[in-house]
């Protein structure tokens, strides 16, 4: 009994020693902390310093005048925030977005990692895998004009799929209808980075035990079974990291794909948060309002880290911190 309480003092103070930063630590890691520092200055300077125009969203602000010699007006803007239709039709368009790519993105994520681990020809998953990952780099210029290449009525090969099949009679004009456009963009973030997103999830299989899929096999497991019982546990904390960070990215449903694919047609499912922020911060030049709403974003998306992180520490899983 004494042995074993010996020992979980022995643990806590092991702990404990841990948790403390002491000159000596910082001098064994010098070199470390002297490289990492250009890239905290990086961070202040480009994160950290521009917060000091958030006072623009409890102002009138005129840019004649200085950031301190503005009107104040409080909360007026954030008032006006949630009381502007404009504004709520975007929210809502961000949220839906948001979730759309969201659950593609993961569902797809995964499921491509699982079974590009299932390729037993070295050559021909490397290859895959490359092709997989490429449209990560393409610009979104690029790509907005291969999706409406592909889409279009009049040479578009879906169109031209669709009607040979005899499932439509004519062809489709899917940026001349708002029902269509969360789906494209859906289809569209999912194709430009679902080869990118599932280099991570590769990367923590590679880091399961070897003895386990052994055991799996003995027990006669076939492979969707070792794939459904090792592997997706294996990556279950990869899997909880990832989709706490994502869940913080919830209100940032993109800006690229939606401004270049919208249209005055689809402008009720297609405009966001950041094309709202660039309407009124740059072409109504309302900077405060559109302070406002980059305020709004901004907690909200630190509030959903901070409410996933908490609830995957509730019930055991990864958490960030």
């Amino acid at each position: 009994m004494e042995v074993g309480v010996s020992d979980t003092k022995l643990d806590a103070e092991l702990k404990q020693k841990k948790k403390k930063i002491t000159l000596e630590t910082m001098k064994k890691q010098r070199t470390l902390i002297i490289m990492s520092i250009p890239f905290v200055i990086y961070v202040f300077i480009f994160c950290y310093a521009p917060l000091v125009g958030w006072v623009m969203a409890f102002q009138k602000y005129k840019p004649a005048k200085g950031l301190f010699d503005q009107v104040w007006c409080g909360l007026d803007q954030f008032k006006f925030l949630f009381s502007d239709a404009t504004f709520l039709q975007v929210l809502r368009n961000t949220l839906a977005m948001s979730i759309i790519n969201l659950t593609l993105s993961f569902i797809c994520s995964i499921g491509f990692a699982l079974l590009l681990n299932e390729v037993r020809r070295l050559l021909a998953k490397k290859f895959v895998q490359t092709i997989s990952y490429l449209p990560h780099f393409l610009s979104w210029i690029i790509v907005t004009g291969l999706v409406a290449e592909v889409f279009s009525p009049e040479t578009g090969i879906i169109n031209q799929i669709l009607v040979a099949l005899h499932i439509i009679n004519q062809p489709i004009n899917f940026f001349a209808d708002a029902k269509y456009f969360w789906g494209i963009v859906g289809i569209t973030n999912v194709w430009k980075e679902v080869g990118w997103g599932s280099i991570i999830y590769l990367s923590a299989i590679t880091a399961i035990n070897p003895d386990l899929y052994e055991a799996a096999e003995i027990d006669g497991a076939g492979r969707f079974k070792k794939m459904l019982h090792v592997t997706l546990p294996g990556i279950k904390s990869t899997i909880f990291i990832l989709l706490i960070m994502n869940i913080g990215n919830i209100v940032n449903a993109g800006f690229e794909v939606q401004y270049l694919l919208g249209n005055g047609l689809v402008q009720s499912v297609s405009q966001t948060i950041d094309i709202f922020v660039l309407k009124y911060g740059i072409s109504l030049s309302n900077y405060s309002l559109a302070t406002a709403a980059g305020i709004f974003k901004s907690v909200i998306s630190v509030t959903l880290i901070f409410i996933a992180n908490n609830f995957a520490k509730k019930v055991g899983e990864e958490r960030l911190f």
